[in-house]
């Protein structure tokens, strides 16, 4: 499952009263010069997404420390090269979502681990991290418009991912943990509808058809 648009056919050269091409003669049908890096940038996302989750349900405290660790090596480095090799497929919509999200995990973690650690004030340290979780939500909004172009399973991940983040900000904000901890349980959701599409792509992919379905958004191309 590809998390991205798909590409239209290149239009036939000619007018169309000419001899067609013999099919000796006929190009080679152009073929993706890397895997699809989505099952990959998902799964790095999920699981990331999932540890942190569980911390801010309080279901398990320390899978903050869990989230931190994959924030920086699975979450972030992972799904920075995903959204590199997207960018390859000429993927506009996997190459932004994968590196934005890739980076958002690195910059969590240089934010727990350099940046909070230095603030004195506990309502500097809210405005901060605030601040933070406010502009992702703007970003993963705009992004959940463009995710209506794609397929159903990318647009229950941002609609999820919306959402959490929106109450994460308000728990931040204004220090609440009963918003925060929602926010954790609607997290949990958001992974799990990501490794949903990641097993999808995955699994449909090494299949070579399709047995998990994602619904797919993207009007094809027409077949000539």
């Amino acid at each position: 499952m590809s998390v991205g648009f798909p590409r239209a056919p290149e239009a036939l050269r000619g007018t169309g009263a000419e001899t067609p091409v013999p099919a000796a003669q006929a190009p080679a049908p152009l073929t993706p010069s890397v895997a699809d890096p989505a099952p990959l940038g998902l799964a790095a996302f999920a699981m990331t997404t999932f540890a942190l989750s569980i911390a801010n349900t309080n279901i398990w405290g320390g899978g903050a420390k869990a989230a931190l660790a994959l924030a920086l090596v699975y979450g972030g480095t992972a799904q920075l090269l995903a959204g590199m090799w997207e960018f390859v497929r000429k993927n506009t919509f996997g190459a932004l979502a994968f590196t934005s999200f890739g980076a958002f995990w690195i910059s969590y973690y240089v934010l727990l681990k350099f940046i909070v650690p230095g603030i004195s004030s506990p309502a500097t340290v809210s405005v901060a991290v605030g601040v933070f979780l406010l502009g992702w939500t703007i970003f993963t909004a705009y992004m959940t418009v463009a995710s209506f172009r794609v397929s159903g399973a990318v647009v229950a991940v941002f609609v999820f991912l919306t959402a959490t983040f929106v109450l994460l900000t308000v728990g931040a904000f204004d220090n609440l943990a009963n918003v925060t901890k929602a926010g954790g349980w609607v997290g949990i959701a958001t992974a799990a509808a990501a490794w949903y599409a990641s097993f999808a792509g995955v699994v449909n992919e090494t299949f070579k058809r399709i047995l998990i379905p994602t619904l797919p958004l993207a009007p094809r191309a027409s077949s000539h």
